[in-house]
């Protein structure tokens, strides 16, 4: 779904259209959900995380906003944050493979990815997952991140380069 065609879902969610939000939340919940997961590394917490999302979404839709992909994007990721902040507890990996949305037999390759992902720091995780999963371009990605695009690109390559060790070394 593009921005234009998202601010017109909006739009009518603000006017009490449910199959709109509807539309919307069946078209980004998987990408939203996989950012979430992937900062909190809990899949029970990223669910409820998302649904406070959408609930904020269907109360308060943001009608007049230039990038509203990237404001839903930039709220679940600052609900996750706040939510690491204010629990400020460690997940191990076996409580995580939960999170893991492949077929069974990808499973292992996934975990592996997964696992190499986890030993990224939380800055260049959350660059490679707007990125991979959200589909968000750099300049977004730097948007919703709140930094400069050169450190959004430089984060997602540096991030690239340790995955790919991380990866042969399995």
């Amino acid at each position: 779904m593009t921005d234009k065609e998202l601010q017109s879902k909006l739009y009518h969610i603000a006017n009490g259209d449910i199959s709109a939000f509807e539309e919307v939340y069946n078209d980004m919940k998987t990408p939203i959900m996989t950012v979430i997961a992937r900062i909190v590394q809990n899949r029970e917490t990223a669910e409820d995380i998302l649904q406070e999302v959408f609930i904020k979404l269907y109360y308060s839709p943001p009608v007049d906003i230039s990038k509203p992909r990237a404001y839903i994007f930039k709220t679940a990721s600052n609900l996750a944050v706040d939510y690491l902040r204010k629990s400020k507890q460690t997940v191990s990996l076996e409580d995580c493979e939960g999170m893991l949305y492949a077929p069974e037999s990808d499973r292992s390759e996934k975990l592996d990815i997964e696992r190499a992902l986890e030993k990224l720091e939380d800055g260049e995780r959350q660059v490679v997952t707007l990125h991979i999963n959200g589909g968000f371009k750099f300049r977004e990605i730097a948007e919703i991140l709140d930094m400069p695009l050169g450190t959004a690109v430089w984060r997602y390559q540096k991030a690239v380069k340790r995955l790919r060790e991380l990866l042969q070394a399995v």
